[in-house]
């Protein structure tokens, strides 16, 4: 892609997501926009994310959960780039701010942090020697295109459809956790409730066959990339969404019950 035609796009997205504010899809002018000329977008908004001051914390895997696929008819996984500005800590019953989002949907999903690089040629093993701690988080995804609808390369430029994410209690790894960990992480159930009732139920396996598989994914895909960095120390990684992406509205309360791993639910108040 042009660097001017990415820089054009990336200034569009953000002066959507900074005024709340719905465009039509960039594929819809833009005929054979290709996922590689989005994630050249990616990385002008890096660029000028971080020259307005904002500090890249980390990334986001997207669509890695398959039964949502045919919804938003997008077949396979994406992943945009998180900031200090986007990912909070938070506790049990916090009331969040979400609703400058355009339309907002919540995903209860696994998080990571980095304790050293991944790149190259990594199997499960490495890439559970590289991390640091798990949690349990929600991201609330958006979207700058009404009624959710567009193509793959729009969600990759619109950062991946990253809106917020709000990461629970961080359980830091020992060495005991380590040799299970990829297949305890693909077993667990979460359940995920609106003002106290169910809406929808989910296993670790529906991220790619399980949360460490969906990181594996992702430093796969990054060493193909020539315009955007591998994985470093330090990053967060959120890893996909466990059940289906629900829509959210002011003073509703959500909440998760998670079996099968000692992870604490979250519950929280959309403000």
């Amino acid at each position: 892609m042009d660097p001017s035609r990415a820089h054009e796009i990336a200034v569009a997205v953000l002066e959507a997501l900074d005024g709340n504010r719905q465009r039509a899809p960039f594929s819809s002018a833009l005929q054979g926009l290709s996922t590689r000329d989005a994630y050249a977008v990616t990385a002008e908004l890096r660029r000028l994310r971080t020259g307005r001051g904002e500090a890249k914390l980390g990334r986001k895997i997207g669509f890695t959960n398959r039964n949502i696929w045919p919804e938003y008819g997008v077949y396979e996984p994406i992943w945009g780039d998180m900031y200090d500005t986007t990912v909070h800590d938070v506790a049990p019953g916090d009331r969040i701010a979400v609703m400058h989002l355009p339309e907002p949907r919540i995903e209860p999903e696994i998080v990571f942090g980095l304790r050293s690089d991944l790149r190259g040629e990594v199997g499960l093993a490495d890439v559970v020697d590289a991390l640091d701690w798990v949690a349990h988080g929600f991201e609330f995804v958006q979207s700058i295109y009404p009624d959710w609808a567009f193509k793959t390369a729009d969600t990759i430029a619109n950062c991946g459809l990253h809106g917020a994410l709000f990461i629970g209690p961080r359980r830091r790894l020992v060495a005991s956790d380590r040799p299970k960990l990829a297949a305890n992480l693909s077993a667990l159930r979460i359940s995920l409730y609106r003002d106290g009732e169910p809406v929808d139920r989910g296993v670790g396996a529906n991220a790619l066959d399980g949360p460490v598989e969906a990181l594996s994914h992702l430093v796969k895909v990054l060493e193909k990339d020539r315009l955007n960095p591998p994985l470093r120390a330090g990053e967060i990684v959120t890893t996909g969404t466990l059940t289906r992406a629900f829509p959210v509205s002011r003073g509703e309360r959500w909440s998760t019950v998670v079996d099968g791993l000692e992870l604490p639910g979250l519950a929280v108040e959309i403000g």
